[in-house]
Parts: structure tokens; C-alpha cells; sequence
């Protein structure tokens, strides 16, 4: 039964491999980045940018994902982005922060001035 699951998870490894990028930076909580997402509208499809700080990041190999949040007339908006799906067309790092905490959900409960983040020089 172990070398069962053993093969399994060889497989599972090997097959999450190929779909793994290899091009993407290395993103860290409190980056404020880029991402271009290609969507499609009707017949088309065409690349959408959206801007925000990165508050949580949930690290699983292949299913990687990033919350992005941002502000939109004056509303915060939060959107989950898989960081290794092909619809990701690029990932760019504006700015990088310091933060002292691995999620600030803290962010949601500001507005305004509060939450500016203390930029990382490079």
C-alpha cells in the first residue's frame, strides 16, 4: 500500500512540474504588483491589468495563489489569482514593503493614509 501512494505522489509531482512557471518573480506579502490576466470578451481575448498590494499567499506547489487587494471608488476589492494558471499573462512588481505578519487582513479595516505600507528599499 505505502509504494502505492508512493508511485501516486511521484506522478502527481511529475505532472505538476510541467505546469509549474518558471518565469514568475518572486512575489512576497506587502509587494504592491501588476498582474495581467487575459480575458475573453465575446470572440477576443485581450490582457487586463489590475494593481494592488499582495495581503495573503497561500503556498501548495502548482495551486499556488495570491490575494491581490485594491481600492476601487473608494470600495477595497479583493480578488484570489492562481499565480501558475495560463490565463496569467505577467506578474510585475511595482514596489516592495516591509511588513511584520504573514496576512494583513488588518488593511481591511483602514482607509486612506493607514494603509500605506513602509517601502523596502531594494
Amino acid at each position: 500500500m505505502n509504494l502505492m501512494n508512493n508511485n501516486y505522489e511521484e506522478l502527481k509531482k511529475s505532472i505538476e512540474d510541467i505546469h509549474i512557471k518558471l518565469s514568475i518573480p518572486e512575489i512576497n506579502i506587502g509587494d504592491t504588483v501588476r498582474i495581467g490576466l487575459l480575458i475573453q470578451e465575446g470572440n477576443k481575448e485581450r490582457v487586463q491589468y489590475a494593481e494592488g498590494v499582495i495581503i495573503a499567499k497561500h503556498k501548495a506547489g502548482v495551486n499556488t495563489t495570491v490575494t491581490l487587494r485594491k481600492i476601487m471608488q473608494n470600495i477595497g476589492v479583493e480578488r484570489i489569482y492562481l499565480i501558475h494558471s495560463p490565463r496569467i499573462q505577467s506578474i510585475i512588481i511595482i514596489r516592495k514593503s516591509k511588513v511584520r505578519r504573514a496576512k494583513l487582513y488588518y488593511l481591511r479595516n483602514r482607509s486612506g493614509k493607514a494603509t500605506r505600507l513602509i517601502q523596502r528599499i531594494r
